[in-house]
């Protein structure tokens, strides 16, 4: 039964693995080779996986939940940087330092990670540099992906940071016919990657449907008429 038990996390770990950007196409047995130097970690919503500075002891897969990782400034203000989620992973440039991890990280809600141990995958991306050029390259992806992030927190407020991550969904921005939008989060999971708590996210969408701008269904938002909220954030931009 233990065997069983093993074979099936290990089966369930490089199914994760082979699901991460990090690993798109890599074969079978490079995944297992991995797969051997990874292991699961369990999270409670609010636990945290690391602080700033703590020594990296590797980088991470999620492999379902979320987590928030921010920095915290010198007013006790938590800048969120990035909510990685499933598939997704992060904190892999601590592999090529000593300086420990560079921000916190926290479970968001109930999460599973996968920790891809430091020693075991340097010593295989020795074995195999191929792996480690696809590794650079998703970090390059994830460079991007960040900074397109920090700009849309320099946005001024919520209402502008919202309207523009709606709009970013929206296929034509000159459209007066309804958008659809699936939520893949929690709206709190959403206001944290937009910069805000809770409250403040559910005070401005209830602000937008007053104006006519959208509804919203569960996880679902309508984009009533893209046209007229792209109107509205050019305005909060001081651009129409």
């Amino acid at each position: 039964m233990t065997g069983d038990l093993s074979q099936f996390k290990n089966i369930a770990i490089v199914n994760t693995l082979r699901s991460c950007q990090l690993f798109t196409g890599l074969p079978t047995a490079d995944l297992e080779n991995i797969a051997a130097v990874t292991v699961i970690k369990s999270l409670e919503k609010n636990q945290y996986l690391f602080h700033e500075s703590e020594p990296a002891r590797g980088f991470y897969v999620v492999q379902r939940g979320a987590v928030n990782v921010h920095r915290v400034n010198a007013m006790g203000k938590e800048q969120v940087i990035h909510v990685f989620r499933a598939g997704e992973s992060f904190a892999e440039a601590t592999l090529a330092t000593d300086a420990g991890y560079p921000a916190d990280a926290r479970a968001l809600e109930a999460t599973q990670v996968l920790l891809v141990q430091k020693n075991g995958i340097l010593a295989l991306l020795k074995r195999q540099p191929e792996l480690a050029l696809r590794m650079l390259g998703s970090m390059s992806a994830h460079l991007r992906v960040l900074v397109g992030q920090l700009e849309d927190l320099t946005l001024k407020n919520v209402e502008t940071r919202l309207a523009n991550w709606l709009m970013k969904r929206c296929p034509d921005p000159a459209s007066v016919k309804p958008v659809q939008i699936k939520l893949t989060m929690t709206k709190r999971v959403l206001a944290a990657e937009l910069g805000t708590v809770s409250e403040t996210f559910s005070r401005t969408l209830a602000k937008l449907r007053e104006q006519k701008l959208l509804m919203v269904k569960g996880n679902t938002v309508l984009v009533l008429s893209p046209r007229r909220l792209h109107e509205v954030l050019l305005r909060n931009l001081g651009e129409a």
